[in-house]
């Protein structure tokens, strides 16, 4: 026993080290490849602008201009003492941009590393009145960025919103968020039938985060405190046993994915730890459903993100950490 104990032991090692290796690997590689990334301030743009400049603004930034919207509309926009405010903490906060500039750089890095057809796309920064709910929007030729949801979760203008919400309201989110969309538009189209879908679904954009992005930790990308992250760590085995004993796997009861896949204050067992719990921790299990399908399985990540949810789980081997 003590020797199958050293062997295993060793075995592990092995794997670490030939895993470090790796990524020093691709991280060397990566390093190498040439990104020409343009950042457009928009929202700089338009708070130096008069009425005079509505002409030039929309020469220069047609994709953000209606063709019914009347100049008396931007004209307002340009007046309005709140707008005025939002854009000076915006230029506070983001006067500097270069260090999102870089992550960004890094992450389009690494999207090209991964997918050699990734065209580099154009950076827009603006505001959008604090819509949290789109703070980012990816295309293929054009990035927007809306500054005014990442202020810090403590700002004034997030008073009124949610502590949950809040937590991911920072600048080092940025980056998480565009590959968090990056990811989506990658994943093979599939409609999902039950609660191990979504969550495989789930685990598959955190994956792709982990590639992507992988100078984050992994409470910033899935958008975690480091409390809820070791909560998360601590109590896999409990979680899964949870889904597996109460049969949700199969599920096809949308109250699920309200109650441990949709972002929330905490996952909601119906039990007294509750709210003790981070929400969304059916994503995170179906992360590491994923993570063991890719150990376990020689493929690329683009070849992950189309396969069925159902191969990847039959697949994995999946079992909680103990």
């Amino acid at each position: 026993m003590f020797r199958s104990s050293i062997l295993k032991t060793a075995l592990l090692l092995l794997i670490l080290v030939c895993s470090c290796r790796n990524e020093n690997k691709v991280s060397e590689e990566v390093s190498q490849i040439e990104i020409n990334l343009a950042v457009e301030r928009f929202d700089r743009a338009f708070a130096k602008a008069g009425p005079k400049d509505i002409s030039g603004l929309k020469t220069d930034f047609p994709f953000l201009f209606s063709e019914r919207m009347p100049d008396s509309l931007i004209v307002s926009r340009m007046k309005d003492t709140l707008q005025h405010q939002l854009l000076r903490e915006v230029d506070e906060e983001f006067g500097d941009f270069n260090e999102t500039k870089r992550e960004i750089k890094r992450l389009f890095r690494y999207l090209k590393y991964y997918d050699k057809s990734f065209s580099v796309p154009k950076v827009i920064t603006l505001t959008n009145d604090v819509d949290y709910r789109y703070p980012v929007i990816v295309t293929d030729t054009l990035v927007l960025v809306a500054l005014d949801n990442y202020l810090g979760g403590d700002h004034k203008f997030y008073a009124n919103i949610s502590d949950y919400i809040k937590l991911n309201m920072s600048k080092n989110q940025v980056v998480v968020d565009l590959a968090q969309e990056y990811a989506k538009n990658r994943i093979f189209p599939n409609k999902m039938k039950n609660f191990l879908e979504e969550m495989i679904y789930f685990g598959k954009v955190l994956y792709f985060k982990e590639k992507v992005i992988p100078f984050k930790t992994d409470a910033e990308k899935i958008g975690y405190s480091k409390e809820q992250l070791e909560f998360a760590r601590l109590n896999e085995e409990m979680i899964w046993t949870h889904f597996v004993e109460n049969e949700m796997l199969f599920d096809d009861d949308n109250s699920l994915v309200s109650r441990f896949i949709a972002d929330a204050p905490f996952s909601k067992f119906y039990l007294g730890i509750d709210n003790e719990t981070p929400g969304r921790l059916g994503q995170f299990i179906g992360w590491q459903i994923v993570r063991a399908y890719m150990e376990n399985n020689d493929l690329g990540i683009l070849d992950m993100m189309k396969t069925e949810p159902s191969k990847i789980f039959n697949e994995s081997n999946y079992k909680p950490a103990k």
